[in-house]
């Protein structure tokens, strides 16, 4: 379980004090398919790197599986399988998409590099050696970035904005991606979104605006808070 205790996030802007995130508190069950949603400008991803241990909260506690981990690197965070990936993949000059599976995976590898992209739905012939670099799709390089993720086996799984700059096509096949992981159970996944269609496969969401959470609940619970026809739009 992932708790979050009172968790406040406070940047220096131009000399000033800004809030981020306000007193933040939240349970995440383990094996679910969470969805933090809201307005731009929130602390969505604020939060979502916290957790990660990119950004280390001004005050509060986290808590994961019992440990506290508020001060823990992201490397730490790592090694007890939390992953975080990022809007925008890393390109690795040199390296593979074999070699990065191979790393990500150890010595200890479950599968076959073939078998962990099929789980993306990336035909193996295809991409097994191409480099990572500017070739690949934005789409593509978020599918194999989920498949390094399920070869390095991580607990909780952190993606923020997948959806950012591919296009449909590669959206649709990023959709079927997400519904097969969470079909197989792998661990705790937490997305930050607004797309409807993410949406609509969370068990739970997360509603966060001006720095603090609105409410935790079902879809059919959160989104009556929302008006207008827009994930995007400012709620009541």
């Amino acid at each position: 379980m992932l708790e979050l205790q009172n968790i406040s996030y406070i940047v220096d802007d131009e000399g000033k004090d800004k809030d981020i995130l306000k007193d933040v508190s939240l349970k995440l069950d383990d094996d679910k398919f969470f969805v933090i949603t809201g307005p731009n400008g929130g602390g969505k991803s604020s939060l979502a790197k916290i957790i990660a241990g990119i950004y280390k909260p001004t005050s509060g506690k986290i808590i994961y599986d019992g440990t506290d981990i508020t001060d823990m690197s992201i490397t730490d965070r790592a090694k007890m399988g939390i992953g975080f990936a990022f809007q925008q993949p890393v390109r690795f000059k040199g390296l593979t998409v074999k070699d990065l599976l191979e790393l990500a995976a150890g010595k200890e590898m479950k599968a076959s590099a073939c078998d962990y992209l099929s789980e993306v739905g990336l035909c193996a012939h295809d991409y097994i050696n191409r480099e990572i670099n500017a070739s690949l799709s934005g789409g593509e390089l978020k599918r194999i970035e989920i498949a390094i993720t399920i070869a390095r086996g991580t607990k909780l799984t952190i993606f923020d904005e997948p959806e950012a700059g591919i296009d449909l096509w590669s959206f649709s096949n990023l959709i079927k991606v997400f519904e097969d992981l969470k079909k197989k159970t792998m661990g705790s996944i937490i997305i930050i979104s607004h797309q409807e269609r993410i949406i609509n496969i969370a068990d739970e969401l997360i509603l966060i605006a001006n720095g603090e959470v609105v409410k935790q609940g079902t879809k059919e619970e959160i989104m009556p808070l929302f008006t207008g026809t827009s994930f995007k739009c400012k709620f009541k």
